[in-house]
């Protein structure tokens, strides 16, 4: 077997029956597997190669009265389906208002109908006249998708509506013509299209919003880039930089692909990609990524990463993928909207027979069957999941959550138990000074300026460490010569005829330093880490390191513990410094020098206990746990074995990231159970009342198009959604509850 991967831009489809249409096609073709999404207007297909191929697959659907093409990346098409559905609702804008112009004097009369008022009915011919362009131009567009359904032996919501307007003008014909007994129901027809158009003028504009945040993202990359040229900068189209070339970035402009500094100083914003407002420093050697913005001075790059391979295009693939799959929930959404619009078919029948039979009223049992197939309109069903994930997802995006699918995003609100490493999750990963112990008549600054003077150069992490800390306190380092290492022990130099000493507190003992001072003990005692000074043979202090815990760490326990989420801390340090880093993060739960079987028991454990469980991590070894868990967040810092394991990468580096990202997952599945509730009240209610003569076609096309708007607009207001740390401190401290259900 074969297997390939295809994506599909889909055109044609009116509601989400269409959508379970062509999936329901797709899965019955022999060596495919499918999914459709009805509001990115994308299919995923999975197909064996040696039983199917891609142009088989898109006949497919083309038999079943809809189109579809191929496309490399399914974020650009979804974006130019935003493009789409943009250029549509100009053109049904248009179209609209020819429909309301013709419909307005027909509503007019049925206004002055109501009041009693008989002398203002416009003649039947002008009733006629109004209601044709309404009736064959505005409406045009669902006699095309109810031919396409039929053709493929389906129906959808076009057939409901083609089917109600139809009765009610064919009607109006007989009554006017014939001539039949009864009324002329011209203005119902034009009424009906009218309310069913505004709703998806309105459901298009506000499906085009909630696309926004992969827009968003696109536009953060400039169109143009400036490239070295052998006389100078030259500005180019950003397709015509290579990987290697140097590029020019000046201040304020926006950086146009993945690279490294080579030239200049700056800091840059990279809120588009971690959430996090602080510009962060710049100078030789640093990365730069698309997308973000250059605050200072200009900054001269090698071009390290272009077009689908930078950080910006990956995080456009996940935002797009994840939007367009589909939650658990979803599934069963479509199996009911797959039977939905036959048996409303069948109730419409039934209605009419009925009615007909019972009251012998056949025109009225016409009018309560339109009314039927009028308010049972699919769309705010198949609306109601995937608007949701799409702008929950992009929300998240936009906070640096980046949410895989919506099968992770669905797991996250059960979590009730977080895994957490401790190195480069809880705690920086790398070491800093945290402590300066002179002794014997030394300062400070000479305890720096000779460890550093004999770490330059140094690339082992307790070097770095010591020069970092005396370069940010403005200590110059001091030069030494015949500078050795030795391994596993410190280093030695000469200064003035005199050997100085840096090294563990064993090491310089041995150099005749004498025994370690008062206070190293204890430091060890607490997981850091000693390293000792020493002048020939007398010592003239000490350096506390350790792996410092990240500042919001402590507030993010507390934000989880607080909902009730049991965090335990699992790592392979050793029980000194994993106590000192539990007692600092507030964890009580904690296990020292694990290995990733162990830490993978662990979860397993946990599981079996009833819990669902969150595991966040950033290293090579945390990639089984991670993929153990219910959940898996990795540290967008980490490595990219733990990435490719992980559901969720939270690109901020920060714990807090996994309570935003429960919190959003709540939020979201908040917003998609009022959703479902929209859509089925609106059906579940207006049914019967229509079958039972209550709601008359007109009032039932306006139930039908609120239903859908009510849905989409809903879903909007997760834009609205704020991270629990941000509400927080909005409310002065105090943790602030979510306004859709989420925990905070």
């Amino acid at each position: 077997m074969t297997a390939r991967t295809a994506d599909l831009a889909i055109t044609g489809m009116t509601c989400a029956a269409c959508a379970a249409r062509i999936e329901k096609v797709l899965n019955r073709t022999d060596g495919v597997r499918a999914e459709v999404n009805y509001a990115t207007e994308i299919a995923h297909v999975e197909y064996d190669a040696g039983r199917a191929t891609a142009g088989a697959i898109v006949e497919a659907i083309r038999r079943a009265g809809y189109d579809a093409e191929v496309v490399d990346d399914p974020f650009a098409a979804q974006s130019a389906a935003g493009e789409r559905e943009a250029a549509r609702y100009r053109r049904d804008r248009w179209i609209f208002a020819m429909a309301a112009l013709c419909t307005a004097p027909l509503a007019a009369q049925m206004v002055f109908m109501f009041s009693g008022r008989h002398d203002m009915d416009l003649p039947v011919w002008l009733q006629f006249v109004l209601a044709l362009p309404v009736q064959f131009v505005a409406g045009a567009r669902f006699y095309r998708g109810a031919w396409n359904a039929l053709r493929g032996g389906t129906a959808n919501m076009d057939v409901l509506v083609t089917l109600g307007k139809r009765v009610a003008f064919a009607l109006s014909l007989a009554v006017w013509l014939v001539p039949l007994p009864g009324h002329v129901y011209f203005e119902a027809s034009a009424m009906v299209i009218t309310l069913v158009l505004l709703g998806k003028l309105l459901e298009g504009r506000a499906r085009a919003r909630t696309a926004a945040a992969i827009r968003t993202l696109l536009a953060l990359q400039p169109a143009k880039v400036k490239k070295q040229v052998d006389d100078g900068w030259l500005e180019v189209p950003l397709a015509e930089l290579k990987r290697g070339e140097r590029y020019l970035v000046a201040a304020g402009e926006s950086v146009p692909v993945d690279g490294v500094v080579e030239r200049g100083t700056s800091s840059v914003n990279e809120a588009m990609l971690t959430g996090e407002s602080l510009p962060v420093p710049k100078e030789v050697g640093t990365p730069v990524y698309a997308g973000t913005v250059n605050e200072a001075g200009p900054l001269e790059c090698k071009a390290t990463a272009i077009g689908h391979a930078t950080l910006l295009a990956g995080i456009v693939r996940q935002v797009a993928a994840a939007q367009g799959s589909k939650a658990p929930v979803q599934r069963l959404v479509d199996k009911v909207a797959g039977v939905f619009v036959p048996a409303v078919l069948a109730i419409a029948v039934a209605t009419l027979v009925l009615n007909g039979w019972l009251a012998g009223d056949w025109i009225e049992a016409l009018l309560r069957a339109t009314a039927v197939l009028v308010i049972a309109c699919p769309c705010a069903l198949g609306l109601a999941t995937p608007t949701a994930l799409i702008v929950g997802v992009g929300r998240g995006a936009q906070a640096g959550i980046l949410i895989k699918d919506a099968e992770a995003l669905e797991r996250a609100r059960g979590v009730d138990a977080l895994v957490t490493d401790k190195t480069g999750t809880l705690t920086s990963g790398t070491p800093a000074v945290v402590g300066l112990h002179p002794l014997g008549g030394a300062n400070e600054r000479l305890l720096l300026a000779v460890a550093a003077g004999l770490e330059t150069g140094a690339t082992h992490p307790l070097a770095r460490a010591i020069v970092t800390r005396a370069r940010s306190d403005g200590v110059a380092a001091l030069v030494f010569d015949n500078v050795r290492v030795h391994p596993g022990r410190g280093v030695s130099g000469e200064r003035d005829a005199t050997i100085w000493w840096l090294g563990s507190p064993a090491y310089l003992a041995e150099a005749g330093a004498g025994a370690p001072p008062p206070g190293v003990a204890e430091a060890r005692d607490r997981g850091r880490t000693v390293v000792g000074v020493a002048r020939h043979k007398t010592s003239i202090g000490w350096i506390e390191l350790a792996d410092a815990i990240k500042p919001d760490a402590a507030s993010a326990i507390r934000l989880l513990t607080g909902e009730g989420v049991r965090v335990t801390m699992l790592t392979g340090d050793h029980a000194g410094t994993a106590a000192s880093i539990a007692r600092q993060a507030g964890i009580a739960d904690w296990k020292a020098e694990q290995s990733p079987g162990d830490k993978r028991a662990a979860i397993r454990a946990l599981q079996e206990a009833g819990r669902t469980v969150a595991m966040v991590g950033d290293g090579v070894n945390d990639a089984p746990a991670l993929a153990q868990a219910d959940v898996s967040f990795a540290m967008g810092a980490g490595a990219g074995s733990a990435l490719s394991a992980a559901d969720v990468t939270l690109l901020r580096n920060d714990l807090g990231g996994v309570a935003a990202a429960i919190d959003l997952s709540r939020a979201t599945f908040a917003k998609i159970r009022q959703n479902l509730f929209f859509a089925f009240v609106y059906n579940v209610l207006g049914i019967p009342l229509a079958a039972i003569g209550l709601l008359s076609p007109v009032v039932a096309g306006a139930a039908m198009a609120a239903s859908s708007v009510s849905v989409v607009t809903n879903a909007l207001l997760l834009k609205r959604w704020r991270p629990p740390a941000e509400r927080m401190v909005r409310a002065g401290g105090a943790a602030a509850p979510s306004r859709f259900g989420g925990a905070t």
